[in-house]
This record gives C-alpha cells, structure tokens and sequence, in this order.
C-alpha cells in the first residue's frame, strides 16, 4: 500500500499537466452508460472506498458522522477513508487524477459541485450519471432549481451534493474587537480603518494562510464582488464584464491594500492555521468560508461568544456559493455500495448529521432546522434571500483550467502586487478560457 501510495503522488504532476493540456483539445461527447434503474441491488457487505480532502476540525467530525449514519444502515460494509490533508483539495486533486487516469478510481469521491465536475470527469467520460437517484428518492423537489441546474450538464444529474457552502465570510475575535474599541466592518473604507486601529494596537488586522494559493484566490473574490457587486461579478464568467476593465483594476488595488495588514507568515500556514490565530486572539480577523466556523466549533469555540461573523466588506445581500458533492465514476469496484453511499449523502438524515459539525448548511430544503447553530440558521436565511453567486476559488464559477490559471496569477501578485501584470494574467485567463475575446 505503501509503495502504491508513493506512485500515485509521484505521477500526480505528470498526469495534471496532462489533463491541462487535453483540456484544450476538443473532447467527444461522453458515452452515456445504460442508465440504472431502481432495482440496483442493496449493499450489503465488502468495501466502501471515500476519497476526500476533509482532515481539519469540523469537516473531519462531519465526514465521520455521515460514516456513522451510513454504518448503521450498512453495518457489513467496511469504508475506507481514503483522505489527503490539502485546503480546497489543493493535494488531493492531483492524487486523484493520478487514479483515474490510471483506472483505479474510489467508490466515490468528493468534488465541488459545477464546473470542477463536469469539466474535468463528466466530459472525459470518466462519470456515471447519477439521475436515477435522485429520482427513486423522490429528491427532484426536494433541492432548489438552482442547485440541481449546477449538478447538471447534457440533462443528467452528475453528483449529490452534501450541503452549501457560504464563501465571503468575515470572522473576528470578539474580545479582540471589543478591547480595541472596534466594529465589524462592511466596507472597505471601514475595513482599513479598522485595520490601521488594530495594527497601531499590535494586532495582526487580517490572518491569511496561503500556503495553498487557493486561499489567496478565496480572498480576491470577496474582494471582487465586494468592489463590484453581484451583477458584475456574474459577468466575469460569462464575458459580459471585460477583466481589463477598471472594476477589476480597482479590486487588484483593494486586494494589494489588504496585504499590508497580513501575517507576515502567511505564506507558510494553511486556511486552519490562519483561523488560529484569530482564535487565539493574535489577529482579529479572517475572510474564509464557513467551514471556518467548523473549525471554530470543533476547538471548543461557540458562535456569537468567542467568535463573530459578518458578510466580508461590500458583499451584504450577496451570497458566494460552492457546494460539496459526491460523484460516481465508471469502473468503481464497489459500485452498489457506491450508490448506497450517495443516497446516504443526499439524504435528509445524513445531512442533517453532517451540516451542523462541518459549517455548512443542507442542499436540502427540508432541513431540520432546530440543529443548527444561530450562525448557521442565519446562513439559510440568507441562502433563501440574497443573490447568490458562485464561488470562482472553489469550482463553482469557472473551469478547473481557468481556476488554475488564476491561481498561477495570484501566485505572482501576492509576491509582488503588481497590478497591472496580474490583470494581464486574469484577462489572458479568460482568453484561454474561451469565454472573453
């Protein structure tokens, strides 16, 4: 097992570098397999292989609450939990191209719902739809529209997703703030006015933990809806705002501003460990989703005590939206517990167990809502009332090969805030993309 692990870490690099290029050659339609029907039969005994990226705080405790609920339907059955430690799946996504490529793919594993998907494994094929589930379950009325148009490509439904995901949150330490005499901020005049308090103070404003770039990436787009507002932003996925124009200029401004109220070691810490140090009082304030909030609760922490929340600057009545899911690739060796698993994940018991420890909230619409915290009710009312947009860090906005090339120009810009190359960079991106002329 070992020796096998090692290989596919160390093929990782070669086949990514091979999806990106096939990425830019026209694919053929996949072949849709006969579609399933409802008399699957049960599963019942041997193996269950998961891959994730859930291994801090929260997530950890959420995905084992769903092994629970699983288990005890499916006592014979034996999960492995194929997990690589890596934010966003910033490590894992390379470990499982590696596997698919090669063959060997999980029973099932976890995606972000949309692009990240679709692009990436439903046009190359390597996905079995998942329709016929949603449909013995009686689950097509049971997930907003919207949810089920991402999940969507060619008229099937390609993954089950586990919850929703909010992106452009603001934590701060609430003794902290109160200490120093300060407000959450809601714009980015009040935020650098808050910041330069706290700074004077010898409090780190704003923790960052970019050691995966993707988190810099996360950041940048609170910062583009929050300079932008909804309309605009919509339109940098689909060619209607023009990346060279001076909105995005602005917010690569905003962004450059915001780095000199970071930890100095931001580069070296992961999204968990920046939410530490708000925490533990050392900075006051993290822009990170709300997973964040899992973490907050999974090391003793309560919502509205220790820590507090507010839409990130210039983003209220706006909500970025990324979703978890679980897909089904052709060839998994236990596929009929496979489609146990994702009927147990888009099921109202195993969401409403996994939701309330991971931070997030249900996909569903018939949620329990008297298990979730104050934070997480308020996220569902604002999932039911602001425009929702969608999360360019986390899949949801834009293609996998799009994403990466806004990575590689985040990259450079938080090492040398150079504005106009890294808006070079992000139009030459939707170029490639072949969404911008």
């Amino acid at each position: 097992m070992v020796s096998k692990r090692f290989w596919y870490v160390g093929m990782a690099a070669l086949i990514m570098a091979s999806l990106l290029l096939a990425a830019c050659q026209p694919t053929a339609a996949p072949t849709q397999p006969p579609a399933p029907t409802a008399t699957q039969p049960p599963a019942a005994a041997g193996k269950l292989e998961i891959f994730s990226w859930w291994t801090a705080g929260g997530e950890a405790e959420g995905l084992n609450a769903l092994y629970k609920v699983f288990s005890a339907k499916y006592p014979n059955v034996e999960i492995i939990n194929a997990t690589v430690a890596g934010g966003a799946g910033s490590a894992a996504k390379a470990v499982l191209a590696t596997r698919m490529q090669a063959g060997d793919p999980p029973d099932s594993f976890q995606v972000h719902a949309g692009h990240e998907l679709i692009d990436s494994w439903v046009k190359a094929g390597k996905m079995e739809p998942v329709t016929f589930i949603f449909k013995d379950n009686n689950w097509l009325d049971k997930y907003p529209k919207g949810v089920i148009d991402i999940l969507s490509y060619e008229g099937e439904i390609w993954s089950v997703p586990v919850n929703i995901h909010r992106s452009n949150v603001l934590w701060y330490n609430k003794k902290v703030f109160a200490d120093n005499g300060v407000t959450p901020p809601t714009n980015f005049d009040e935020f650098f006015a808050v910041a330069d308090k706290l700074k004077a103070a010898g409090v780190t404003p704003l923790a960052l933990g970019d050691n995966g770039i993707w988190a810099a990436t996360h950041l940048f787009e609170s910062v583009l809806l929050g300079t932008m507002g909804p309309d605009k932003y919509r339109g940098l996925w689909t060619g209607e705002t023009d990346w060279n124009g001076p909105e995005v200029k602005s917010a690569l401004e905003t962004f450059a501003k915001i780095m000199g109220y970071v930890n100095e070691d931001h580069a070296a810490l992961s999204w968990d460990q920046a939410a530490q140090l708000v925490a533990d009082g050392k900075a006051a304030m993290t822009i990170m989703g709300d997973w964040a909030e899992g973490y907050f609760k999974s090391i003793g922490q309560t919502p509205d005590v220790e820590f507090g929340y507010v839409p990130s600057p210039g983003t209220k009545g706006s909500f970025i939206m990324l979703s978890d899911s679980f897909g089904l690739p052709k060839g998994a060796k236990n596929r009929d517990n496979g489609i146990a698993w994702l009927t147990v994940c888009g099921s109202k018991e195993g969401q409403d167990a996994f939701n309330p420890l991971k931070g997030s909230i249900p996909a569903r619409t018939d949620a329990d809502r008297s298990l979730y915290d104050v934070y997480l009710q308020s996220a569902m009312d604002d999932f039911a009332s602001n425009q929702i947009v969608p999360s360019l860090a986390h899949g949801a906005a834009a293609s996998e090969g799009w994403v990466t090339a806004i990575n590689d120009a985040m990259t450079l810009f938080v090492a040398n805030l150079d504005v106009a190359a890294a808006q070079t960079a992000m139009a030459q991106a939707c170029k490639t993309a072949g969404v911008c002329k």
